[in-house]
């Protein structure tokens, strides 16, 4: 396959998904992750948020050692799940004061977890659009949101999560990254429903490297995304020889990206599964270079 661009002279952002460590070797893994990746200067980092508050203090904590010790912009990851709106709030101006000034607004997977049933707090906000109308209120927050090129496992159809994506822009969202995909003419075909639809705020590609191909197909069927049977065929007897299934990874995913740039596509997030090297290596096939100062100063 051939692309036609130039890399080096395209304007490309990225963004980088971590979640927060519940030990110190998982702590450990993450810095490691956050130095190798601090210096390809990324728009923002983010981190991730459990179900009902569950990662509260860790994400806070992840947060706000971002902001203390590197140069990169962290954006915050909050739900509503499972929380009063006083509680909800008492977070996110704890991320104010820490100096956080970007949220990824999130309603959150049920408490009983993904394809679950969704039950608002009955004293909490209800939906994305009132999260986001809280946050605001408290605070000139930029605000990023999610959005579904295969409908969220909880919507009718396609339209009515467009419908809802709407009504987050219209409560102040101005960034939506989509759930991650492998079809990127699924991807095209949302983006063009999404415009026709009037939105017109960034709609983000999701981007995951396929680190264990069997725990991501067992996410996406969770989660409404499709694995392409090329996919599988991919990673078909790789399960115990991970030195191969991590270089097929990293050639997957660039195709993929590639292809994406190829369509004019300019701004990619990325699940790192809190791993840097296959995001590092594809950043570097996109014409990304690390430049100094290190990312990561000695902490006092």
């Amino acid at each position: 396959m051939r692309y036609s661009h130039n890399l080096g002279s395209l304007q490309l952002g990225v963004s980088f998904e971590f979640f927060p460590p519940k030990t110190e070797k998982m702590e450990e893994t993450l810095w490691a992750s956050i130095t190798r990746l601090a210096p390809l200067n990324p728009t923002f980092v983010s981190v991730t948020y459990g179900a009902g508050g569950s990662t509260r203090e860790r994400t806070h904590n992840t947060v706000a050692r971002i902001v203390r010790e590197t140069h990169l912009k962290p954006a915050a990851h909050l739900t509503c799940v499972d929380a009063t709106r006083a509680e909800v709030d008492d977070v996110v101006r704890g991320y104010w004061a820490a100096g956080v000034r970007h949220i990824v607004a999130l309603r959150g997977d049920p408490v009983s977890g993904v394809g679950g049933r969704y039950q608002p707090h009955p004293e909490g906000y209800a939906s994305t659009p009132d999260l986001i109308a809280g946050i605001k209120a408290i605070g000139d927050f930029e605000i990023t949101v999610s959005a579904y090129p295969e409908r969220h496992p909880e919507s009718p159809d396609v339209l009515a999560d467009i419908a809802l994506l709407k009504r987050k822009v219209e409560a102040g969202a101005t960034r939506a990254i989509t759930q991650f995909f492998f079809d990127n003419d699924v991807f095209e075909r949302y983006v063009e429903r999404v415009r026709a639809a009037g939105i017109d705020i960034p709609i983000v590609p999701g981007i995951v490297p396929v680190v264990n191909f069997t725990q991501t197909a067992g996410f996406a069927r969770k989660t409404g995304a499709s694995v392409p049977a090329w996919l599988a065929a991919r990673f078909d007897g790789l399960e115990e020889d991970p030195v191969t299934r991590q270089l097929v990874a990293a050639a997957v995913c660039a195709e993929q990206v590639m292809d994406l740039i190829d369509r004019g596509y300019r701004d990619f997030h990325f699940y790192t599964m809190n791993r840097a090297d296959l995001v590092y290596a594809i950043c570097h096939m996109m014409g990304l270079r690390a430049t100094p100062p290190a990312s990561v100063t000695e902490a006092a």
